[in-house]
């Protein structure tokens, strides 16, 4: 198991920044405003030659338990018990501050070995809040600047001798060295969306990225689906900022779960640091396999709810709805026949879209919510030989011919599948950009019902082949 490195502090002291920098990438948001981080995020980090899991945490504050501010707390106080080394920051800038005597002494009671960072003391007026940092007993303070990378050095060789301490270098110099990562790559750029598989493999984890409004479940939902208070909940809308991972595992498949941000509408997002939750999750959609869109079952359909469907569709991504908070639903056979109904009529991008009707208060609905993902990651990945297609081709075009344009009949020639994840085809005629979209469409309809394509997208492309002869026609003239 690595080594654990939490991060902790007050708000807005660098928490976010030197975790960043530690994991090698820009995942977390950061900005100027207090709070910003909510939730707990795990990633595998390095600083030069040493590897550990690395914590980003909500800042220290205090609050009654019920409060929002409360329920960040109890997270950062989850992931101090789970650590093996604690990272306290302070800000050299403004000093020692009451609250990080506070929190200081919530650090060394939980007996875990502390490294004291007094960060942004990238200008000369900060070294005094090195000085002070003394007063709080934890040990020799490291100066650092978590975002010009000063004092890094310092800091690896503190980290260097916590972890010689608690042994867990030798079992870390066995290890494969980390790859090298680039410092710009956004959270998910590890894959590649238009990536081609040789075939279905159940080995491999899927990506589920959890989407929806704001306050729709979506962050209960997966705090059900793993059995542990794992993301901050609560009434207030807007709770998640940052995309987070979570690893699990069904029926021996693994899954890394991306729980994400709420989406409002274009014209309500005012705000830099909701924008940047914004453009978080549609990082995590884009480069998610499945996506969970959690639609609120007592007000389902509202005009975002289908927007954000239609954004997942465009991307290419294999969508399903989870029609959440099934257990306030009285007449339920009535209402779900109706949700079925209107999302064949409202999200006709996509023919046989599962939706499922579950509950993340209770776990109700989780099972098959999950065995709907699985049967569409493998649709999503779906291959068909290029002998079947072209027969099923030759069958289609004879029964509903080409149309004639401008007193020319189209030609439908060939057709083979180029792409998976999702679906593509191209397929070969004569005068491509002459070809209607409603013959376009019922291609593609043919193709979902022949070969059971239901609730992905398809992808169909229209080329002509090279005329060999054109050369020749142009020295007549």
């Amino acid at each position: 198991m690595a080594f654990k490195v939490a991060i902790v502090g007050r708000p807005n002291v660098g928490k976010s920044t030197l975790f960043n920098r530690l994991v090698g990438r820009r995942i977390a948001i950061v900005d100027d405003t207090p709070g910003v981080t909510r939730d707990r995020r795990v990633h595998p980090g390095r600083l030069q030659d040493l590897r550990f899991d690395v914590v980003d945490t909500a800042g220290f504050e205090v609050a009654a338990a019920d409060t929002l501010e409360g329920r960040m707390r109890a997270q950062t106080e989850a992931a101090i018990s789970e650590a093996d080394l604690i990272v306290f920051m302070m800000d050299g800038r403004a000093g020692l501050m009451p609250d990080d005597r506070a929190f200081a002494d919530v650090v060394r009671r939980s007996g875990k070995p502390v490294v004291l960072a007094v960060n942004k003391t990238d200008i000369n007026s900060a070294e005094a809040g090195v000085l002070e940092a003394w007063n709080l007993g934890l040990g020799e303070p490291v100066g650092l600047s978590a975002e010009h990378g000063r004092g890094m050095v310092e800091l690896r060789d503190a980290i260097h001798a916590a972890m010689e301490e608690a042994g867990a270098l030798e079992e870390e110099a066995v290890e494969a060295p980390a790859a090298v990562v680039d410092a710009n790559a956004m959270v998910g750029d590890d894959i590649d969306p238009d990536e081609e598989d040789p075939g279905y493999d159940i080995t491999k984890p899927v990506r589920i990225a959890v989407v929806g409004r704001p306050n729709a479940g979506k962050s209960t939902l997966i705090n059900q689906i793993i059995g542990e208070d794992r993301l901050l909940t609560g009434p207030e809308a807007g709770i998640t900022r940052d995309s987070i991972s979570v690893d699990w595992s069904f029926k021996g498949r693994d899954i890394k779960l991306f729980d994400t941000a709420g989406m409002r509408r274009k014209a309500k997002v005012q705000q830099k640091l909701e924008k940047l939750s914004v453009a978080d999750t549609l990082r995590a959609i884009r480069f998610a396999e499945v996506v969970i869109v959690v639609f609120d079952a007592t007000m389902p359909f509202e005009k975002q709810d289908l927007q954000i469907a239609d954004l997942i569709m465009r991307e290419g991504r294999a969508p399903i709805i989870a029609f959440n908070k099934w257990d306030l639903i009285e007449d339920r056979q009535e209402t779900l026949t109706e949700l079925h109904e209107k999302t064949a009529r409202l999200l006709p991008q996509v023919k046989g879209l599962q939706a499922i009707p579950i509950s993340a208060e209770t776990g109700r609905g989780i099972d098959k919510l999950f065995d709907a993902a699985f049967r569409t990651h493998e649709t999503w990945n779906r291959r068909i030989p290029t002998g079947p297609l072209n027969r099923w081709l030759e069958r289609a075009t004879a029964q509903h011919p080409p149309p004639a344009v401008a007193g020319r009949r189209l030609k439908v020639k060939f057709i083979t599948q180029i792409k998976t994840r999702p679906p593509g085809f191209v397929v070969s005629c004569s005068r491509p950009e002459a070809m209607p979209q409603s013959y376009v469409r019922y291609l593609t309809n043919g193709l979902r019902e022949t070969f059971n394509i239901t609730g992905v997208p398809i992808r169909m492309a229209l080329r002509t082949s090279d005329n060999p002869y054109a050369h020749k026609a142009k020295k007549k003239r």
